[in-house]
């Protein structure tokens, strides 16, 4: 059927934009540290431009002086913002706009950070990104509403690899001996990929009003049907038991990312602190990845076993960092590829089971609303890494 056709061409599309969608937001996690170490250097003197390793750390736990989690909050706020406010009034936008918007976004979120000479430049830079991703997020996902519930699984699988492309792709250029800004500079073709794979590649189903604010089979959610559809006793359709398990297993892993992985260090070890903390960013975006395709093999109803393993995830690796337990990084390694497991397979049977079980008139908002329950979460993490961060280096 027509419909078969545009949902197997539309789930390419989908995964190409989820890929570009989620790389710069992944990409400004790994460059901020670097641009903002490059322009502060540029106000030091010679002399305490000295390698960091050369000075001894007053922590047992070899501690940055501000927690990664300081970065996080830049990166995740904008886009809770974002997904808490538009699914309410977005429907006034179509979707045409919305992507130009993100791939605009984009676009000026690598240009700030390649040419930023001052903080705030930087950081303002890390928020068009994020406003970016968080708009696109759920744009996306309100759209898979008008396909067959496949294209959900093809979405998981481009963002999935926007974790580890991202990551890849800047770490590998910058060691290759390319500066950060040029990085960020070549990079400014993901935002060119979105725009060619939405608007070129993309086949609309029958009736699709690319355009125009309204779509004919889906009428807009009145204000008592969104209330009705987020309360948790509403059975067909309550969004809470979907959104609450979904913001328990990000905030359980972004708390490990941000608050534990940099306390994780292991001194007889081939790699450098430095180089073990971006093995265990890597491999958790392999894990998260791979979780995130899985959805034709298997799907997962019970969301709540998954929250109930990262939380059990969580508490074992604060317990590892405070009794130093864990007798190697390759043990760390696989705890890591593990985490990335259940929190993309968390993320993408939410989505999948929202769209079989909430009505078609309530879908589309549901799928925008529910996204803001892992960046609740992640913001949250990030709130709660820094005095566990300021707590263990004072040790």
């Amino acid at each position: 059927s027509v419909l078969r056709v545009c949902s197997q061409v539309f789930s390419l599309s989908l995964s190409l934009s989820g890929l570009c969608n989620n790389f710069g937001y992944v990409v400004m996690l790994s460059a901020a540290h670097d641009i903002l170490k490059q322009q502060g250097s540029e106000n030091t003197t010679q002399a305490v431009r000295k390698p960091q390793c050369t000075a001894p750390n007053s922590s047992s736990y070899d501690c940055n002086p501000v927690s990664t989690a300081a970065v996080l909050l830049a990166d995740i706020l904008p886009t809770l913002l974002i997904k808490l406010v538009a699914p309410f009034v977005v429907d006034a936008v179509p979707y045409g706009v919305r992507v130009l918007l993100c791939v605009l976004m984009a676009a000026v979120s690598f240009v700030l950070m390649s040419l930023s000479s001052a903080v705030w430049t930087s950081l303002l830079g890390v928020v068009f990104a994020s406003v970016s991703a968080g708009l696109g997020e759920l744009s996306f996902l309100s759209l898979t509403v008008f396909f067959s519930r496949d294209v959900v699984g093809a979405w998981g699988s481009g963002t999935g690899g926007a974790g580890v492309a991202g990551a890849l792709s800047y770490s590998g250029l910058v060691q290759a001996g390319l500066s950060p800004r040029l990085t960020l500079q070549l990079m400014l073709v993901v935002p060119l990929g979105m725009l060619l794979s939405y608007f070129f590649l993309l086949a609309s189903p029958p009736g699709f009003r690319q355009w125009t604010s309204r779509q004919p089979e889906y009428e807009a959610v009145s204000s008592a049907d969104r209330q009705r559809l987020l309360d948790e006793e509403e059975e067909e359709s309550g969004l809470l038991k979907f959104v609450v398990p979904l913001g328990l297993v990000y905030f359980a892993e972004y708390f490990i990312n941000q608050g534990l992985m940099e306390l994780l260090f292991f001194q007889h070890f081939f790699l450098s602190h430095a180089e073990q903390y971006r093995w265990y960013q890597t491999l958790y975006q392999v894990g998260v990845l791979l979780s995130r395709s899985s959805l034709c093999c298997v799907k997962i109803r019970r969301l709540w076993l998954l929250a109930l393993l990262q939380g059990l995830n969580a508490a074992f690796l604060f317990l590892a960092v405070l009794y130093r337990f864990l007798p190697s990084a390759w043990l760390m390694l696989g705890i890591v590829l593990y985490e990335g497991l259940l929190g993309g397979a968390a993320y993408v049977n939410t989505f999948y089971f929202i769209s079989k079980e909430v009505r078609p008139p309530h879908r589309e908002f549901a799928m925008a609303a529910a996204s803001v329950g892992d960046s609740l979460g992640i913001a949250l993490a990030g709130l709660a890494a820094f005095p566990v961060h300021r707590y263990f280096c004072s040790l």
